[in-house]
Parts: C-alpha cells; structure tokens; sequence
C-alpha cells in the first residue's frame, strides 16, 4: 500500500469509531475523506504524503485535520464550510464541496493543525472521577490535594464544584453551572463534604483556559454533532477562571519524581489520570508505577496518597480503579464509556469505609 492509500485507510478506519461514539456527522466526515481525498492543494498534497504513521493509533491525522476544519467553522473564517456543518443539514455534494473549498483557499490556515496531535480535555470523565474524590475524602477525613497527569487544560481539577447525577445519587451544588448525568448503573458512594487545598497538573503541551488560541483549540477537537460537549466544556472554562490551578509543561515522569516528595501533610493527595496513563510506552509506564511505589511506602495517614485511573485494558471501555496507601488498598470500582457517557459502578459503595475500620 502507497502513503496515499494508507493515509485514505486512516481516515476510513475512523467511520465505525465515529459512529460507535455518537457522532453520525464525524462518521460522514471521515468516508468522504476517504473516498475523495485528492491531491492538487498544498494541505492534501502534505497529507496524502504523510511521512509517518497516519493512523488513529499513531500520527491521528484523520483528527488533526477535522480539528482544524472545525476551527474555521467555529471562528467563522470559512463561511462556506460554515453553512455545511451542523447544525445545518446537506448532502454529501455540498458537504464535500464546502471542505474541497477550504483545502483551496485556507490551505495555509490548516497547516498547522497537521503539526500536532489532537489535545481534548473531556470534560464528562469527571463522572467517574467524582465518586472516586468523595470515596476517598469520607474514608480518610481529610482535604484533597488534586494532582493530574496528563492534564490538559486542567478543566477536570475543578471537578469538585460540577454537579454529577449518578443515577439518581447527586455530587456537589444543585445550583452548579456545570452538570453531568451519565447513563449509570450501580450504587456509587455517598456524597460527602469535599475540600479542595490545592490543584496541579502536568501536560506535555498544557493549555490556558483562558488563552483565545488555546479555547480555540479545545471546542475545535470536539465533534460539530455533538453541542453539548461543547456547553459542557465552556462551563469548565468557566469555572477554571475562578478556580485557579497550576499546571505545568512537563514529562509525566520527571514531574512525579520530583513533586510526589513534596505532597502536602494534612490532605490526601488525590492523583489521578483519565485516557493518558495508557499511552506512555512501556518502559515508561513501569517507571511510573515504580515512582509512585516508592513514594506510596511513605505515606501515612495524615498524608494518604491515592491513585485514580480511567484506562483502556484492552475492553470496549475503561477500567476505573482505584488505590490507596498507607496499607496498598486497591479497588476495581468499574468501567465506563471513553468520553465519559456511562458509568458503569461495581464497587461496595462502603467499601473504603469497611478496610480504613478495620486497620
């Protein structure tokens, strides 16, 4: 297979992922870019010659470029595409029309979009890390420091002050600008009174909420089909100007080894990841675990340190686990949908509650 087919094969690959994560317009997108991508502008011609791997798994081109398509859509810089994306409906025709006019004309404004990897910040996996804040808070009793790796935007480090029906059991304010309500089953915890003593994240590439280009960046790579993604992530961009945290542009494991020692006394340092643990290469990822090892043998209990991962096993979804020192308690709480749609509760809401009674 030549780089052209490969790269048409990339983006034809997407359709049943689109179409599996509810977006019928990104499943459009992605068979039409892969039946009609041609060359002949300087945006496709770079793309039809991808020098690496184009695939969802790899490079992701297929997302680079639907990033920077919705980004002339919603900066309102391509009014032709404008009048073809949702909620507008066309056809086909029209719809590809519309993007083979911006491969002509915006050519250079989509360039960049293709220099690097999509970057989300989903904010509905707050559903399942939520629950798992108020588990740890009623067990332990004390305030939370929220450490993110793999941040973002740091949107999810205010996830104390959303509202989360999980089925039928409500976390945090009724009156919270931001509010969740996943597809739940399962009994979660019981809510209790969270306190928030400190927020930090570390990224590769973080991003300023408040930053024009960075906002840009985050409402373009979620799907034009989908606008209550879009709410949702304009309330945590709401509330992350008023709830300060401090990320930093790191490697996740040099930020470990250099900020676990340094974990508040007092609190529970609550550490957390959601979508990002699983794509640190192997070595890295034993090197992570090792680091977070070393410094779980230090904690006690007026600084607990626990570990919240939403990661792909290799399953449909994500496995929710998690753990807690002193005493390498380790709890599967569940599963949930990737983007955050379903939770899926398996644990004993009380489970916490039974292990800290007995030590």
């Amino acid at each position: 297979m030549n780089r052209a087919d490969g790269v048409r094969a990339s983006f034809a690959e997407q359709v049943p992922t689109m179409e599996r994560l509810g977006s019928p317009f990104m499943a459009r997108l992605m068979r039409l870019l892969a039946q009609r991508l041609a060359p002949g502008t300087p945006v496709t011609d770079r793309m039809l010659d991808w020098p690496g791997d184009p695939h969802a798994g790899a490079d992701n081109l297929s997302m680079r470029l639907a990033g920077g398509l919705h980004a002339l859509v919603i900066s309102g810089d391509a009014p032709r595409l404008s009048a073809a994306y949702p909620p507008q409906h066309c056809d086909d025709e029209t719809l590809w029309n519309a993007i083979a006019a911006a491969f002509e004309t915006h050519s250079e404004q989509l360039q960049p979009w293709l220099d690097r990897p999509p970057q989300t910040n989903e904010i509905r996996r707050a559903a399942a890390v939520i629950p798992a804040m108020h588990l740890v808070a009623r067990a332990t009793g004390l305030p939370l420091a929220l450490w993110e790796v793999g941040c973002s935007a740091g949107l999810t480090l205010r996830a104390e002050s959303f509202h989360l029906d999980a089925g039928g059991t409500h976390f945090g304010s009724a009156a919270a600008a931001l509010r969740l309500a996943p597809d739940w089953e399962g009994t979660p915890p019981a809510p209790t009174a969270l306190e928030v003593i400190d927020r930090r994240g570390v990224d590769l590439a973080p991003m300023d909420p408040g930053d024009p280009a960075h906002r840009l960046r985050l409402l373009s790579y979620l799907w034009a089909d989908q606008p209550a993604r879009r709410a949702l992530t304009e309330a945590a961009i709401t509330e992350a100007a008023r709830l300060p945290a401090q990320l930093e542009r790191a490697d996740a494991l040099e930020w470990l080894a250099r900020k676990l020692p340094l974990r508040p006394r007092g609190a529970t340092t609550f550490l957390f990841h959601t979508i990002a643990w699983q794509y640190l290469p192997p070595d890295a990822r034993a090197q992570g675990e090792a680091l977070i090892a070393s410094e779980a043998a230090r904690a006690t209990a007026d600084a607990p340190l626990a570990r919240f991962g939403m990661e792909g096993d290799g399953g449909p979804d994500a496995a929710l686990t998690l753990q807690l020192w002193p005493g390498e308690i380790r709890i599967p709480l569940g599963r949930a949908d990737f983007h955050g749609r379903s939770v899926r509760w398996t644990a004993d809401p009380d489970c916490l509650d039974e292990v800290f009674a007995k030590r």
